[in-house]
């Protein structure tokens, strides 16, 4: 079963390429998904990262003022926050919150035949369906990205000046001396794969769906699941290609 899934979004995925350097692209429905991706996902991303920013000063923080060493607290949060806590974090949020209602919405339409009316009207699905969505994700997951470091960079300064009084001057001195561009442009090329992961992943999941609303809801649990390990298990491999 494994096997024939990563079959079928291979597939799709070669289809919406063909479908996109054609030229064959729903302009306006690319616009909406991305909206649904990235505008109404981005309040949860950024409070996620600001936490985990936030969480990592207040844990790091006291033990590098102990031992003299307050002036790397701003480098490490920074590297920490750019190389992982954004691009992990912001898009298993927009997974959790984008990717299943696309897994919902396509599942839906299928098992209610929406999905053979449009094949009658010599519509393909995957053109109508699945290309504006990767368009959507590959986009606006690295927009978030960005958005989300600078949030949890500062959330980690605005926790480390009030428990250990380090000064935001010198917190921000240290982020630039050791935060490096490759890491942010590293940041973005994981937040592109990501964004297409979660919309290849979770709109197979709704071709797939076969039943009625039972196996709708199913899908949806499944899209939420292949997910997250799917970001997790892609996260590892381009870490150790960009840091290994």
């Amino acid at each position: 079963m494994i096997i024939d899934f990563i079959g079928e979004c291979i597939i799709n995925l070669v289809k919406s390429l063909k479908f996109i350097f054609s030229g064959r692209v729903g302009w306006k429905n690319t616009l909406i998904q991305s909206a649904i991706v990235g505008y109404d996902s981005l309040p949860i991303s950024l409070i996620i990262t600001l936490v985990s920013g936030s969480v990592l000063a207040l844990q790091v923080s006291k033990q590098f003022v102990l031992t003299g060493a307050e002036s790397y607290v701003g480098g490490l949060i920074a590297i920490a926050v750019a190389r992982e806590m954004a691009p992990v974090f912001a898009s298993l949020a927009i997974g959790a919150r984008a990717g299943t209602a696309m897994a919902a919405e396509i599942g839906n339409m299928q098992v209610t035949e929406q999905i053979d009316a449009l094949k009658t009207l010599k519509v393909d699905p995957i053109a109508y369906l699945i290309v504006p969505r990767l368009l959507a994700g590959f986009f606006m997951v690295p927009l978030i990205t960005v958005l989300s470091q600078l949030v949890g960079i500062l959330g980690g300064m605005i926790v480390a000046f009030t428990t250990v009084n380090i000064h935001p001057n010198r917190y921000l001195n240290s982020v630039w001396l050791y935060l490096n561009i490759n890491d942010i442009t590293y940041s973005i090329i994981k937040g592109a794969v990501f964004g297409v992961l979660i919309t290849l992943v979770c709109s197979t999941h709704g071709l797939l769906t076969r039943g009625g609303a039972k196996e709708v809801g199913e899908t949806t649990t499944r899209a939420a699941v292949w997910t997250a390990l799917a970001i997790l298990i892609f996260d590892y491999f381009l870490t150790w290609i960009f840091y290994g």
